[in-house]
């Protein structure tokens, strides 16, 4: 424990340093792009609650991502900037959207599960191509940002300390809820849904909370994400999109706290450096994603276990609903 806090101090002290020596080494472009890594790090986090932790293989997450997005965008279009009214409504619309979709999908199991959950998503996402009024499938351009009271998102550095203070706390109340007696009951269920359902357990109850819990943190990262590139695409809602975050927390560690940090990190490290080489870059990533699974069945974040405080779940390479 005491190993897992010094490297969480340590990379958390590397991040608010990094801002202040950017510019120094000529790396200000990073400055943004390590904010996204941070975003996408929510996201796929938001997601290894229900698949790591509650067995829940879910294929529609980046309806609940894009749902947060174009709550942004919508209401920004209506006069609302706050942050402080826009982020919670955010993640209130996703907490909604999710608490639906897993009131219905939750009554199924296996191949059925993901494919009502990826139904679901689909449907966002030609709902909002539909919507012509907010841009249609051609997307929809945010008129500025959110405003806060004295911090201006429109500075990089300002809005960059911003993501990472709500990613600590994030990730912090991550930690408690899967350390608390409801994340050891939602471990339980992935374990053995019938025997904890024996015991008196509310398991569709748990498995509903967790869902809905994990759709609300996926908003606020897609309001985050609005604002980071001030423009919202239906493409947000699509089964790719939610297929990049599954990859991220399987690259990354499946039930392990730190798995889809990593994941985010190591994606869309390995998309950018290739970008710079070849215009083909998605055929060396599918490459070295092989090697990383076939390699690492627990994902990287295993391979160094208790360095990181993420002890693995018994089976976490076996996830079903």
């Amino acid at each position: 424990m005491m190993r897992s806090t010094i490297w969480t101090v340590a990379l958390l002290a590397a991040l608010v340093a990094f801002p202040l020596v950017a510019p120094a080494l000529g790396l200000d472009f990073y400055i943004s792009f390590v904010r996204r890594v941070l975003i996408y790090a929510l996201a796929a986090t938001s997601l290894n609650l229900i698949l790591g932790y509650g067995g829940m293989v879910a294929l529609g997450h980046a309806a609940f991502f894009g749902a947060g997005a174009y709550a942004v965008g919508i209401l920004a279009m209506s006069g609302v900037t706050s942050a402080l009214i826009v982020w919670p409504v955010a993640m209130a619309l996703a907490g909604v959207l999710a608490c639906i979709t897993g009131a219905i999908s939750l009554r199924t199991r296996g191949v059925y599960f993901i494919m009502i959950t990826l139904a679901f998503a689909q449907m966002l996402f030609y709902i909002f191509i539909s919507l012509r009024q907010y841009g249609g499938e051609d997307g929809l351009n945010l008129p500025g940002y959110s405003t806060l009271p004295g911090i201006d998102l429109s500075h990089d550095v300002s809005f960059y300390y911003l993501v990472l203070a709500l990613f600590a706390l994030l990730m912090w109340v991550f930690s408690r809820v899967v350390s608390s007696r409801f994340g050891m009951a939602l471990q339980g269920i992935r374990e053995n849904e019938s025997r904890m359902e024996s015991m008196g357990y509310p398991v569709y109850r748990i498995k509903l909370v967790a869902f809905t819990l994990s759709g609300a943190a996926a908003g606020l990262a897609g309001a985050l994400l609005a604002n980071h590139n001030l423009f919202i695409s239906p493409s947000l809602m699509h089964w790719t999109q939610s297929a990049n975050l599954l990859i991220m927390v399987l690259v990354g560690g499946i039930g392990l706290r730190w798995g889809g940090v990593a994941g985010a990190v190591v994606m869309l490290t390995l998309e950018e450096v290739l970008r710079l080489w070849t215009e083909y870059w998605h055929l060396p990533l599918g490459v070295l994603l092989l090697c990383v699974v076939f390699g690492a069945p627990r994902g990287l974040v295993g391979l160094f276990g208790p360095l990181f405080g993420g002890r693995a779940a018994a089976q976490a390479g076996k996830v079903g609903s």
